[in-house]
């Protein structure tokens, strides 16, 4: 039984899910005395095993963000897809986006996906990214996504569907040519 100035229960707190938790008395206590950056580092490893042990979540990256775990959550339940997005250098983006994505949307989980990239690689680049999408249109099947209000499923884009970078051609004075 716990003492009256105590809030920590002297029996073991049990949760079961798929994944079984015990948490064990002498682990609560030992918390209190702990720096908030030792229980921040406490609490990202058992996030990071507790997400290695799921079948969902087990393919998303150590430090993940909260978006990316609501995404495969989305996916899982048929509420989001995955746009593959392939860039002139051949390399392939999955972006996972819901159901009734417009391009806009599209756009910024590109922005989204590449940002998160770069600072996960340690990367400091800055990108422009006004200057990209006055530089490239996205392509599928062909047809220019022109619209940033038209959803993507009125492109034909559904899961799995490959996106692609395409640079915008012009010439001098006659503006695109795309």
């Amino acid at each position: 039984m716990a003492s009256p100035t105590s809030d920590i229960s002297e029996e073991p707190v049990a949760m079961t899910t798929d994944n079984e938790v015990v948490v064990k008395v002498e682990e609560q206590a030992d918390t209190s005395a702990m720096s908030h950056k030792e229980l921040m580092d406490k609490v990202k490893g058992e996030l990071a095993q507790l997400m290695k042990d799921d079948t969902l979540l087990n393919d998303l990256p150590g430090e993940v963000t909260l978006e990316e775990v609501k995404s495969q959550i989305a996916l899982e339940y048929g509420q989001a897809m995955t746009v593959f997005v392939r860039r002139d250098d051949d390399q392939t983006m999955p972006v996972v986006v819901t159901q009734n994505a417009t391009v806009q949307e599209l756009k910024r989980l590109i922005r989204t996906f590449v940002n998160l990239k770069l600072s996960r690689e340690g990367g400091k680049r800055c990108i422009s990214w006004r200057y990209i999408w006055k530089r490239y249109w996205l392509y599928f099947d062909g047809e220019k996504l022109s619209d940033d209000n038209k959803l993507l499923k009125d492109y034909g884009i559904h899961n799995k569907c490959e996106v692609s970078f395409r640079k915008r051609l012009s010439k001098r004075g006659l503006g695109d040519v795309n």
